[in-house]
């Protein structure tokens, strides 16, 4: 199904993105160039939720198809309320005050020295594609929920033939007829089907 298909590409998108490297932010120790710290910043550590988010729009793509009907529109709005939440994640992680308190939180963590002024240096590719990867998210999760309920679900394909409304339908219309109709050659599943439901032997041969 094309609609799953780009879900799980823009999901990879952003858990690929996320986990590359988004900024290096430099500190000019005043001891001089030597005892600068450098430290470098994933998109997990500029933004925690980014992971979470993703994996939880996956995890609610595959649940659009076990789902029918109020309980898919939900789901659908569950996928792009995850976007929402990367692209969020990407807006705030990447705002410069942003970069430079993660960095010296993780250089505290990892004893590199984090004193005096600080440069980052952003690589912008990664944080776009997870931002690209979030609004795919967001687009498709409106698309599941306006029109997702034309889609068939999982457990459709599993249904006996003529088990449908129409078959319904046709059975109510003809109540008790079943009771009068003559045996007859099982040619098709449909058949097969209503044989066993009278609790015929449809491999037998029909008697004269």
């Amino acid at each position: 199904m094309a609609w799953l298909a780009t879900c799980a590409a823009a999901g990879a998108l952003a858990l690929l993105a996320a986990g590359r490297i988004w900024a290096t932010v430099t500190f000019d120790a005043q001891a001089g160039p030597l005892s600068a710290g450098h430290v470098s910043l994933t998109g997990g550590d500029l933004a925690a939720v980014l992971t979470p988010a993703v994996l939880a729009a996956l995890a609610a793509g595959a649940a659009v198809l076990a789902t029918r009907g109020l309980a898919r529109r939900i789901v659908a709005t569950v996928i792009s309320l995850c976007g929402v939440v990367v692209l969020s994640g990407v807006w705030r992680g990447t705002r410069p005050a942003a970069v430079v308190a993660a960095a010296r939180e993780h250089a505290a963590t990892a004893m590199v020295p984090a004193t005096g002024a600080a440069e980052q240096a952003m690589t912008w590719v990664w944080p776009l594609a997870t931002a690209l990867g979030g609004l795919v998210l967001v687009a498709a999760g409106a698309v599941a929920a306006v029109v997702g309920g034309r889609w068939p679900g999982m457990s459709g394909r599993y249904d006996r033939p003529g088990t449908g409304s129409g078959a319904r339908e046709a059975d109510r219309d003809g109540d008790g007829a079943a009771a009068r109709r003559p045996r007859r050659q099982v040619g098709s599943e449909r058949a097969l089907w209503d044989a066993i439901d009278e609790g015929e032997d449809p491999t037998a041969e029909p008697r004269p």
